[in-house]
């Protein structure tokens, strides 16, 4: 299968070797699904970078936080009867779930938006309290009114909802907890307020009735989110028929809203494709590709932590050129361009 992805050459653009653990106890993993935005004429990847545990012979290692926000590395026999660890990123002890890795944000910049360096006085956003004690992952970042909006996974015990932290600097972060209890995540706010409202995309869960779709959310605040309503599902037996969700913010065209969004099937390979939503009215959706817009199909997409995998939650928009930076097979950050009005071009429009 093909797509309309222009790849960069100098994919991928970072690898986990390319960072440095502020921790000698962990070792870098995973570098994954980085929020984007530009300021100071750079451009800027937060990017969730994953850590673990040299695993010794016989044993099963993981950490999580403490409450204090310190590292604490639990240690498991291989052979406990009440482990079970054959997922790379999940295991279970004593029919409690954990994570192999631990998650964190971490700022980088470029002047060119291929070649990114940390600053000197690098800002690292960990998990916080009891919500966040697995960590926090895939930042979405948008800009209202001078204020920039993190919304991110924060994972724990409890299950995984939605954190959100605001800044005007990059220096100092307002933690406003979270915003969206479990099961949800894949938070995106609109950069641009409609009928002096927000909105958000989200993704709750439900395993049993329902499934795992995109949301629409509406709020006065920014922080006390309702009148949620479900506006795109997965399709049976097509690349998105086993979860979708949203990706970062939602570009404004003058035909809609344009969200790029991923979806995966039951092997776990995630593409990614677009949908559009009323100007006016975003719970509106008025198109949708059929097939993706980009596949995993280069050795860095299928070749990897967890493999077959694209996902992104951060882009750039000059003019018609979309910049989408994007996690590659759980392990790398690569980056690719669209044609904005190629996207637009391959909707299948509603004609009912």
């Amino acid at each position: 299968m093909t797509d309309i992805a222009r790849r960069f050459p100098e994919n991928p653009l970072l690898k986990p070797k390319d960072l440095q653990s502020d921790n000698r106890k962990l070792q870098i993993i995973s570098l994954l699904n980085p929020g984007v935005f530009e300021y100071m004429n750079k451009v800027w990847l937060l990017v969730r970078v994953a850590e673990g545990i040299i695993q010794k012979e016989g044993m099963v290692s993981f950490p999580v936080l403490t409450l204090q926000g310190k590292t604490e590395i639990t240690e498991i026999p291989f052979n406990d009867p009440d482990l079970v660890a054959t997922d790379p990123r999940v295991i279970q002890y004593k029919e409690v779930d954990y994570l192999t890795t631990l998650s964190h944000l971490r700022l980088l910049y470029s002047d060119d938006g291929i070649h990114f360096q940390e600053p000197a006085d690098n800002a690292v956003l960990t998990g916080l309290g009891l919500l966040e004690r697995y960590g926090i992952e895939d930042c979405r970042v948008s800009k209202i009114n001078e204020i920039y909006y993190l919304t991110y996974t924060a994972v724990s015990e409890n299950g995984v909802g939605v954190g959100l932290r605001t800044t005007t600097d990059w220096k100092n972060f307002d933690n406003k907890g979270m915003i969206l209890p479990p099961h949800n995540k894949d938070c995106a706010i609109f950069e641009e307020l409609i009928d002096d409202k927000f909105y958000a995309l989200h993704r709750p869960s439900s395993p049993q009735i329902g499934g795992n779709y995109i949301w629409l959310a509406e709020s006065l605040d920014g922080i006390h989110w309702g009148n949620h309503k479900c506006i795109l599902k997965t399709r049976n037996k097509m690349w998105d028929s086993a979860r979708v969700g949203a990706g970062a913010a939602p570009i404004k065209t003058e035909q809609g809203w344009l969200e790029i969004y991923h979806g995966a099937n039951a092997e776990n390979q995630y593409c990614l494709g677009a949908f559009l939503m009323d100007l006016s009215d975003p719970s509106k959706v008025i198109a949708r590709t059929t097939d993706p817009i980009m596949v995993p199909m280069q050795e860095y997409e299928v070749q990897g932590f967890f493999g077959q995998v694209v996902f992104t939650n951060g882009h750039i928009v000059n003019g018609d050129i979309l910049t989408i930076y994007y996690g590659a097979a759980d392990e790398f950050v690569c980056g690719a361009h669209f044609s904005i009005a190629q996207i637009l071009s391959v909707l299948h429009f509603d004609e009912t």
